[in-house]
């Protein structure tokens, strides 16, 4: 709404929009790409070992999500950035973490794969948002982990992860949920066979998903 004209006071617990306020067009304006999208192919060229280059966001990024890069460099991974992109590859050994998810609700459940792939367990917190999205993802994720061989621990509002010492082959249930066909789909990039129940439920946000992580994995 700044870029258009109209300066909202947000202090205190409240919005507040002056009296005649009205828009004026700012003649150009960049919009992002999807953050959250973004996590999964840098997730992809950490665990692959990459590098894949995402375009459309970058460190300047208005999005929590972007966010996402930050913690892959605090595992190990390498990441670089630039304008209007983000790249990230294998680096060092990721080793896990505990992790404050709360400004990367959705991109913490693509963590949640890379953390199977850490020396070590990962704990992602405050994420009591996912109780309440497309199912619970903190039950659903937790059970569909445990498929892979994982250590999974759950609480109200946390998730940890102990990965295991080889991932095992499973049939992922998705729960209508797009996200957590997405992510799950990573965990192929570690050379265990999985199949993924209702693919379809990534057109909510991202029908061509499929594609996408075809076009850039060997």
């Amino acid at each position: 709404m700044r870029r258009f004209g109209v300066s909202v006071d947000s202090s205190g617990d409240r919005f507040l929009v002056p009296a005649n306020a009205s828009y004026t067009s700012p003649g150009a304006l960049h919009v992002e790409g999807d953050a959250s999208g973004a996590s999964y192919f840098l997730a992809a060229g950490v665990i692959g070992g990459g590098p894949v280059r995402v375009m459309g966001v970058d460190r300047q990024s208005i999005q929590g999500d972007v966010g996402f890069a930050d913690v892959l460099a605090a595992m190990g991974a390498e990441i670089r950035s630039g304008d209007g992109w983000l790249e990230a590859r294998a680096g060092r050994r990721l080793t896990g973490r505990d992790v404050d998810c709360l400004a990367i609700p959705d991109a913490a459940m693509t963590l949640a794969i890379v953390a199977l792939f850490a020396e070590g367990p990962t704990t992602l917190r405050n994420i009591a948002s996912w109780r309440v999205k497309e199912t619970d993802r903190i039950a659903a994720m937790a059970a569909e982990l445990a498929k892979l061989g994982a250590g999974v621990e759950s609480g109200p509002d946390y998730l940890r992860i102990t990965p295991p010492a080889r991932l095992a082959a499973a049939t992922i249930d998705t729960y209508d949920d797009h996200r957590i066909a997405m992510c799950f789909a990573l965990a192929t990039l570690g050379g265990v066979p999985l199949r993924i129940n209702d693919p379809e439920c990534v057109r909510k946000t991202y029908p061509g998903f499929f594609e996408a992580l075809d076009s850039v994995v060997r």
